[in-house]
């Protein structure tokens, strides 16, 4: 169900995401989120795209005590990790072009 876009976990998100030396665009989603539905296929272009940015899922109902470490209320909520830090976040299902000018300022900071 997750598409084509690589799955994090509770378990392996600090080797995944904390630790990875590329900028990384969490998707906080669910199954049966309607708009995690909309946005998916914007997030996988957007993967594809990008060599300076990886994107994973974590899956909310399978994954609460990362989604409750990072405040995670609604879905889709995406966080962008750089440097191990949480560098920006976006709530709710936006456009492709959208997402890109959201991300592109804490990508070049």
């Amino acid at each position: 169900m997750a598409g084509n876009l690589p799955e994090v976990t509770d378990t392996n998100f600090q080797a995944e995401v904390i630790e990875n030396e590329t900028a990384v665009l969490v998707d906080f989603w669910a199954p049966w989120c309607g708009p995690c539905r909309i946005i998916a296929p914007h997030l996988e272009e957007l993967a594809g795209e990008r060599e300076d940015l990886r994107i994973v899922k974590l899956n909310v109902d399978d994954n609460p005590q990362t989604a409750a470490k990072y405040n995670v209320m609604s879905i889709p909520t995406l966080l962008l990790f750089k440097n191990g830090q949480l560098a920006h976040q976006i709530i709710g299902a936006l456009p492709k072009n959208r997402l890109v000018q959201e991300i592109e300022p804490a990508l070049a900071a």
